[in-house]
């Protein structure tokens, strides 16, 4: 699976468990960092978490594990890193603050 695969299968993942506003970013030109990133909202803390379960367990099924996972007992933002793909999964409030959308685009 190529990193756009890879980057599309994501937002599928993501769409599919209700998270919100999801975008796919190509920032290859921009950084060395990814490829893409995945940037995508949680309504709550319980929410962002089942997010980013969801994800981690259906790419498992495709044999893709994630290089690391940062966040996990964070009440706000969680990154997972699939090396050409990076995930970052919000609450609203960290969403804006932050503002990786506009920081990337």
């Amino acid at each position: 699976m190529n990193s756009q695969e890879k980057a599309n299968k994501i937002k599928e993942i993501l769409d599919n468990k209700k998270a919100i506003d999801i975008e796919v970013l190509k920032v290859e030109e921009k950084t060395t960092l990814a490829e893409y990133f995945v940037i995508a909202t949680g309504t709550s803390i319980t929410h962002i978490r089942s997010l980013a379960g969801e994800v981690e367990d259906k790419m498992e099924e495709l044999n893709i594990t994630p290089k690391n996972f940062e966040g996990r007992m964070s009440d706000s933002w969680m990154v997972l890193d699939y090396g050409s793909v990076i995930v970052n999964i919000f609450s609203p409030e960290a969403r804006e603050y932050y503002e990786l959308d506009k920081l990337w685009k």
